[in-house]
């Protein structure tokens, strides 16, 4: 009977390590592309990775070129262009809502952030959170707000 529940406990411990890591295999990875001397830009990267993303980083002389070239309009930028399962995502996207725009699946673009508002990942500063707003960009180029921020 104890040899039975050691082994059952053993077994747990090591799901309960593996679980992490599964649950960031289950997310698709993220290819960002940036200018190599921006640092909110590899602050947004660190973001992504902590939530659980993969991600590569290609650094560009010209982001607004990469951006072009994945289809999002120019005045939704920002300082990076991400690219993760079909989608772009523009700017300081919170990583939560990446993962609500992965498990939807709207017909869309991608979503962006554009300019780079203070609070936002990769971009805090202490006391300070700007409101500002994700915006859902439809294959027509139109927006819509996917999310607000600060939550209430």
């Amino acid at each position: 009977m104890k040899r039975r529940f050691a082994l059952t406990a053993l077994a747990a411990g090591a799901v309960s390590l593996a679980l992490p890591a599964l649950a960031a295999a289950s997310l698709p990875p993220v290819d960002v592309y940036k200018s190599p001397t921006c640092g909110c830009c590899g602050a947004w990267v660190d973001h992504l990775k902590a939530a659980g993303f993969s991600v590569r980083v290609v650094e560009v002389d010209d982001i607004a070129q990469a951006r072009k070239r994945f289809g999002l309009p120019d005045k939704f930028g920002s300082c990076h262009t991400g690219v993760v399962d079909g989608y772009v995502v523009e700017g300081h996207v919170p990583a939560a809502e990446i993962k609500r725009l992965l498990s939807s699946r709207p017909a869309a673009i991608g979503l962006a952030v554009p300019g780079m508002p203070i609070g936002s990942p990769g971009m805090e500063y202490p006391g300070r959170s700007d409101p500002y707003d994700v915006l859902l960009i439809d294959r027509k180029g139109r927006e819509s707000v996917f999310a607000h921020y600060p939550k209430a």
